[in-house]
């Protein structure tokens, strides 16, 4: 225990599991967290004669089971091994921390996710700007960026770090600037300087200076960038060879999407716990490389046409080229996650299996490499040449690895016949031993006559042989005794013990002699960890690709053109997402937009509640962002001037934690969108300013198109979907907005959604009729309809007042129609009374049995009651 208290001193933020022979042991207050993370029992522990230390455990070879756990549920977890063999020392076992597992440094397969990256940042404050650096020790993908805080927010939401490590001081700061909802550690302020940072940095790429990265000139994102191999070196992780790089993110080849955005258009997550995103629809990726890049490409889309075309160009020849694409989906499910295995190469953590998995990986890559060369598209000819089938590495692993080996190391039977004449031999002796037994066995039968005389083995005194009572006579007597038994008596011979020496060394020799064998090939294999690399993010590359060509296929996408013009003109548009949750025979109303900087570039939709205008919204975003990343899109033609920022102001919601209103939300997103605007930007409101009264929403709606609208140079293509009528008499006013609204049919007092956009603005929002078919009670939606008509009546009766002075007398008639009820028990208008006549309207009093009567009694009384 005083071992354990001296280890736990050094790392007091982290549960520490104290290997104590064949468990993982906590104590103290850890045994109480971990027991309640892992549901394990928590027991006690005698800690001198009058003292009790809380305590649990698991066995040892369950770690990769509870781990996970632990780090899952926002812990740090130290792992504190047996340094030395217990059997050679008398001693208390030397122990220490091997390695120290945080949410954001981890490579335990259990612990990630195959479909998305596991990162750690690190965030360093400038006076008005920050640095952020990203590791992915799971990958060895590094990569730092500089900016206002903004940029830095907008990029721990696309990342999505695991664990962010933050100056002491700072962490409050950091808090303000970027809410509570990450996992956070704080480092010494030391750490966080540029001298310090500059020589972890340069030691580990072993460069004089950081210019070979191009990020010489990100002082702020270089101090961040070595804090992350500091951290690395806390926690124990000093084999990172597979780190080769510190690569820049660059801000100006990127869409800016900022975190509202990527949300509400729920590009890689959904709001909805069933519902959808744009990612599960378009992912059809085949490798975990490719997961993990589709995601990057979908929440940094492209601005630059020439890569547009070149990944539009690969996806048209996988559509002409059918037999390219069935070959690539074929090699591409045997590579599996080449990235990290070739991690755990490096950190010398790759298992056996692991390793035959690497070298069904480079054979796979053999027939992509040559039908790569062999095509007629440059980019993919390119891709063939840099692919790496790293040949004599491949044939190495084949010829001294078993080809379905053990995960374990230590459970032997990994390295192949013929590889080494030693372990050939020593396995001849530990696994031959039943032959040789028996020709004993055969032997001493022959010599004594004793026929039943048996060898066998046990873990009391090895093997013996045994003899039933009534041959014990002619046992020889050279024969040693060792047990009687009721029946029998068991002997041990000279032989036997040699043998039995013979084959128990043996095994010790073959488990020492493979880990040998095994180790040297990791070792060389760690030369290959470039070019692997290299592989793993070609492959991925391909697999994105191949993804794009499938669900373009398969959901009738056609090729966008993407040019530098001003102009979207989206003919025959379709919602991705939602076009495939609808019922097979529902198809799915599609739709035409057009937006530039001269003409029409704010359209204004108006048009009832349920009729698609957010759906409009989103699709038109959606066929835009997938154009960008180089995708074929939903819709009949499609023509995309690039854009460089996508805004979005869609859907409303309290943001209660920090005291924002519905309102409050609304008015920062759209100060945001406002305060950031270009001339190349696609800006999407959804009824902004219903978080208001009426006449405040129509006011601040009004100024900001109007804004938009005026902004010399800077002529925002936007949409803008409202409820407020009024706007569509800024069409007159202001030639670049258009009036359109999303049409509907009403027949005999039922409304049909025809969900097509046509030009003009609409009258009508038809909200009665939605409550009614949401289940709203009858008596509800009669009254509604009643107070429609009386507002209407008086609207008209006061013809050109002021709307204040209307919306007082109506009020005021509302009011006076209500006082009669509510004077009146007896009078029917009364809600409850309404819902009371409905029933009893529907009662089938001829078929009614007496205790039917009775329960229909029950119901109605206690719809009066509330109970």
């Amino acid at each position: 225990m005083k071992q354990f208290f001296e280890i736990k001193a050094k790392h007091p933020d982290a549960l520490l599991l104290f290997r104590v022979g064949d468990f993982y042991e906590l104590y103290g207050d850890d045994a109480v967290i971990g027991s309640e993370i892992l549901g394990i029992t928590q027991t006690k522990r005698a800690n001198g004669a009058a003292q009790y230390v809380e305590m649990a455990g698991f066995p040892h070879h369950a770690l990769d089971t509870y781990l996970p756990k632990l780090v899952r549920a926002g812990k740090r977890v130290a792992i504190c091994d047996q340094l030395e063999d217990p059997k050679m020392t008398k001693k208390l076992v030397k122990r220490g921390v091997t390695e120290l597992v945080t949410p954001g440094v981890s490579i335990n397969d259990n612990v990630l996710n195959h479909k998305e990256n596991n990162f750690l940042a690190s965030v360093h404050f400038g006076k008005n700007t920050c640095g952020i650096a990203f590791l992915d020790i799971s990958t060895g993908e590094f990569l730092t960026a500089e900016g206002t805080t903004d940029y830095v927010d907008k990029l721990l939401n696309n990342f999505s770090p695991k664990e962010v490590l933050v100056e002491r001081k700072n962490r409050k700061h950091f808090e303000e600037c970027f809410g509570s909802r990450f996992f956070t550690f704080e480092l010494e302020d030391w750490v966080f300087t540029s001298e310090t940072a500059e020589e972890r940095l340069l030691k580990h790429f072993e460069t004089k200076n950081l210019k070979g990265f191009g990020v010489q000139h990100l002082k702020l994102g270089v101090v961040a960038s070595g804090a992350i191999l500091h951290y690395l070196d806390l926690t124990q992780h000093n084999h990172i060879s597979h780190i080769t790089a510190l690569s820049r993110i660059e801000e100006d080849r990127y869409v800016r999407l900022d975190k509202f955005t990527v949300r509400s258009l729920e590009i890689v997550d959904t709001m909805n716990e069933d519902g959808k995103s744009l990612l599960n629809i378009i992912d059809r990726t085949v490798s975990p490389m490719g997961s993990r890049m589709l995601r990057r490409w979908m929440l940094f889309p492209l601005k630059d046409v020439k890569p547009i075309h070149d990944r539009q160009d690969v996806v048209e020849y996988f559509f002409r080229h059918p037999e390219m694409k069935e070959l690539l989906d074929t090699q591409l499910g045997q590579i599996g996650d080449l990235e990290r295995i070739i991690s755990k190469v490096a950190v010398g953590r790759v298992s056996p299996r692991e390793v035959v998995q690497l070298k069904v990986a480079l054979r796979a890559i053999e027939p992509i490499k040559a039908a790569c060369e062999a095509s007629s598209e440059p980019s993919l000819e390119r891709i063939g040449e840099q692919l790496n089938i790293c040949a004599s590495i491949r044939d190495r692993i084949e010829r001294e690895l078993k080809p379905d080996p053990p995960t374990l190391l230590n459970k032997g039977s990994v390295i192949a016949k013929g590889v080494n004449e030693e372990l050939d031999q020593l396995r001849a002796i530990a696994y031959s031993g039943k032959d040789y037994l028996l020709k004993i066995q055969q032997r001493e039968c022959e010599r004594t006559g004793i026929t039943s005389l048996k060898i066998a083995f046990n873990n009391v005194f090895g093997y013996y042989i045994e003899v039933r009572n009534t041959h014990k006579d002619k046992v020889p007597a050279e024969w040693i005794r060792k047990q009687t038994l009721v029946n029998a008596e068991r002997y041990i011979t000279e032989e036997l013990k040699e043998y039995e020496e013979k084959i128990l060394g043996a095994e010790e020799k073959i488990l020492a002699l493979e880990a040998r064998i095994f180790n040297e090939l990791v070792l060389c294999l760690m030369e290959y960890i470039s070019p692997i690399q290299m592989n793993a993010n070609l492959i991925a590359r391909l697999d994105c690709l191949l993804s794009f060509a499938k669900v373009a296929q398969s959901n009738k996408y056609i090729r966008p053109i993407v040019d530098e013009s001003d102009i979207i003109d989206i003919k025959a548009g379709r919602h991705p997402v939602i076009e495939k949750q609808l019922p097979l025979d529902e198809p799915y109303i599609d739709n035409d937009v057009y937006l530039d900087s001269e003409k029409q570039q704010i359209i204004i939709i108006t048009g009832p509640n349920m009729a698609g205008k957010s759906a409009l919204l989103r699709q038109t975003a959606l066929i835009t962002l997938l154009a960008q990343i180089g995708s074929f899109v939903p819709a009949e033609s499609c023509r995309i001037g690039l854009v460089d920022k996508i805004f979005t102001r869609v859907g409303a919601s309290d943001n209660i934690s920090v005291g924002e209103s519905t309102f409050m939300v609304e008015m920062s997103e759209a100060s945001d969108i406002i305060n950031n605007l270009s001339a190349r930007s696609l800006v999407l409101f959804d009824e902004l300013g219903r978080g208001t009264s009426t006449y405040d929403g129509i006011s601040i709606a009004w100024a900001i198109v109007e804004y938009i609208h005026e902004h010399p140079g800077l002529h925002a293509k936007t949409l803008f979907a409202t409820h407020y009528h009024e706007l569509n008499e800024m069409e007159r006013s202001f030639k670049r907005i258009k009036n359109f609204n999303v049409s509907v049919k009403e027949i005999s007092n039922k409304v049909i959604f025809l969900r097509k956009l046509v030009p003009g603005g609409s009258e009508h929002s038809f909200g009665i009729h939605v409550a009614k078919m949401a289940g709203m009670p009858k008596s509800i939606v009669k009254r509604s309809n009643e107070i429609l008509k009386q507002l209407e009546t008086d609207n008209r009766q006061e013809g050109v007042k002021s709307k204040e002075g209307i919306k007082s007398k109506s009020v005021k008639n509302i009011a006076s129609g209500a006082e009669g009820y509510q004077l009146n028990f007896f009078q029917l208008d009364d809600p409850v009374l309404s819902a009371v006549r409905d029933e009893i309207k529907n009662i089938d009093v001829n078929n009614l049995t007496p205790l039917e009567a009775l329960n229909k009694l029950n119901e109605i009384r206690k719809i009066i009651t509330g109970k």
